[in-house]
């Protein structure tokens, strides 16, 4: 069985302070994006969980595909195996959730393949056991989310057909990101109406300062006329959103010839 397993942007992620288990508190907008992997699935009628990859270092028992599914077999007792196979386009540790997309994507699928029943509570409970973003894309869509992320409210679609996502093949965790981070006195908000003066990333200036180009993509990537350039997530991917395709493809042709990766994408509605 094919699924597809899509990425997302954060159009705005405010940290508000740190919780007591030290993860840091934030309200973020996350907007799921039609770039995407494909995990492949079939079962086994052996209990062993194996896992393959275009990318084969994403090929271990620390992967979140593995974890989650070798989690779901232990705990609900189940008899059958499952081979699945990641076929990987979601650039890693990049700010785009490929990671938690693919567990959530595992999720789903197996406690459809495994007859698990699971409802939509429970999922959502495991899921916040293995990562913050993960809760969001068992929906997908726009969402507002609060807490580490995982407490998620639906928005209404914003129409985005226009997004360039450009990444300088740096890889940068969450931890690093985080450890970087200011927590303001004031927190901003956001304001879907007027996404020119809401798209916003309060991880974005301390990786701009460690990483020059990432300051250097935002910087040209709003010097090319995007209405919006901030960075996804933790980075260390940057999106710009652009009303004019000619800007747009003047942009992502700039990037290539600097060996950047770039992608040309559209915000994608709740696929649930």
């Amino acid at each position: 069985m094919l699924a597809v397993s899509y990425a997302k942007i954060n159009l705005f992620l405010e940290v508000t302070g740190r919780l007591p288990n030290n993860y840091h508190q934030v309200n973020t907008v996350f907007c799921s994006i039609d770039l995407c992997d494909y995990l492949d699935y079939s079962l086994s009628d052996e209990a062993a969980i194996t896992l393959s990859s275009s990318d084969p270092a994403l090929e271990n028992s620390n992967n979140l595909i593995y974890r989650v599914a070798h989690f779901l077999q232990t705990r609900y007792a189940v008899k059958r195996g499952i081979n699945i196979h990641l076929d990987k386009h979601i650039p890693v540790a990049a700010g785009l959730g490929g990671g938690s997309s693919n567990a959530a994507n595992c999720l789903l699928n197996l406690n459809k393949l495994w007859e698990l029943n699971l409802q939509r509570a429970e999922l959502h409970s495991i899921a916040a056991q293995f990562g913050s973003d993960i809760n969001f894309f068992l929906e997908g869509g726009f969402a507002f989310g609060e807490n580490r992320g995982e407490i998620l409210t639906p928005m209404a679609d914003i129409p985005l057909p226009s997004i360039l996502l450009v990444n300088p093949k740096i890889l940068i965790s969450s931890s690093e990101a985080y450890k970087l981070v200011a927590i303001p006195d004031i927190a901003r908000s956001f304001n879907p109406l007027d996404l020119r003066g809401s798209c916003f990333n309060r991880l974005e200036a301390g990786i701009r300062k460690m990483y020059p180009a990432i300051d250097a993509i935002i910087n040209t990537i709003s010097s090319f006329g995007a209405d919006s350039s901030i960075m996804s997530g933790s980075g260390s991917t940057c999106f710009g959103l652009f009303n004019n395709p000619n800007q747009l493809c003047e942009c992502e042709n700039h990037f290539k010839k600097m060996n950047y990766w770039t992608k040309v994408v559209s915000a994608i509605p709740r696929q649930i």
